[in-house]
């Protein structure tokens, strides 16, 4: 009895076939896809920057234009703790331009997910491997919030007199209940690992990847700096942008109470997952602001500002971007 080539044989048992002209149809519509996002994204949230828009229009351009240089420094900065998170050295100009790209992605997908996705592509496409882009996702989430909490420290110890905290710090309840959350959080994982026996290996394997690089790159000056420097600076560029819509409408905090505020409000509502920080980071910081004496009228279109000035602003540049790189397949 003859043999039949597999290849000859009829239907499903062919090799399927991949058509140029599909592959090209599907790279046009994910260049497509961040642009309907946000477009659906501005319908539902229309008010907002309507309203900040109209509250703008009033403010001191000169403090609004620092604020736009601010924003574009965090860009810089964002860039500069990615690559201090990989040992293979990226090119300058795609890795901001990806950064600035990330940034639409990550007010649409909450908990960073859009960033951490447009960065995980850009850094498979020029040739690093998945377990190590994944470990250099992971250590850029974990010195972050570190490098913010060193940042917070620092701004307690050196002026102890000038910010008032009696309003701000939790109570032992909401202390205890998020050590509880944490170690119930820890304890899960471990429980899933030691049950599912197929995670073990990936898991062990990403987090031998994770410690050796993480060692590699505390060894290189350079990378140390871009990763710590950048992860530092990107809270107090971030405070800097408040402060600098806040003077523009008048608000009464000076620098440090504003960059204060931002710490405490961020690190108290970072862990509920809304995009890109937008809700419970700004009610939090509205709430804090307060606490240091502003108006709350006044502390909120701060926020709101704040939001278009980093939100709004570059969202549509930064839409196109990221089309621009898919369709050139740098993402």
């Amino acid at each position: 009895m003859a043999l039949v080539p597999l290849a000859d044989l009829p239907g499903r048992l062919s090799a399927p076939v991949r058509s140029p002209a599909a592959a090209r149809t599907a790279r046009r519509a994910l260049a497509l896809l961040p642009l309907l996002l946000i477009g659906a994204w501005a319908v539902y949230d229309w008010p907002t920057v309507r309203a900040g828009a109209a509250r703008l229009a009033a403010a001191d351009p000169g403090w609004l234009l620092a604020g736009l240089c601010f924003t574009g420094l965090g860009w810089v900065a964002a860039a500069c703790v990615r690559q201090g998170a990989i040992p293979e050295r990226l090119p300058p100009g795609p890795l901001l331009a990806s950064q600035f790209a990330a940034g639409a992605a990550n007010h649409v997908l909450p908990a960073s997910i859009g960033a951490h996705a447009v960065t995980l592509r850009f850094l498979q496409r020029h040739g690093v491997s998945l377990t190590r882009a994944t470990s250099s996702l992971a250590l850029y989430s974990l010195v972050k919030p570190l490098a913010k909490t060193l940042v917070l420290l620092v701004f307690l110890v050196a002026f102890p007199d000038l910010l008032r905290l009696g309003e701000l710090v939790p109570d032992g309840r909401t202390v205890a209940m998020a050590a509880g959350c944490a170690a119930a959080g820890i304890a899960a994982a471990g429980l899933l690992l030691a049950a599912v026996r197929p995670l073990r290996r990936p898991v062990l394997d990403f987090l031998r990847t994770a410690l050796a690089d993480a060692r590699l790159l505390h060894t290189r000056p350079s990378r140390v700096l871009a990763l710590w420097g950048g992860a530092a600076a990107t809270p107090l560029l971030q405070a800097s942008v408040i402060a600098s819509v806040g003077f523009s409408l008048g608000l009464p905090l000076s620098w440090t109470q504003v960059v204060l505020a931002l710490l405490v409000a961020s690190t108290a509502a970072g862990a509920v997952p809304a995009p890109g920080g937008i809700g419970p980071v700004d009610a939090a910081l509205v709430f804090t602001m307060a606490a240091f004496g502003a108006p709350v009228d006044l502390a909120t279109t701060t926020v709101v500002g704040f939001r278009v000035l980093t939100v709004w602003v570059p969202l549509l540049p930064g839409a196109l971007m990221l089309s621009l790189l898919v369709q050139r397949n740098v993402l």
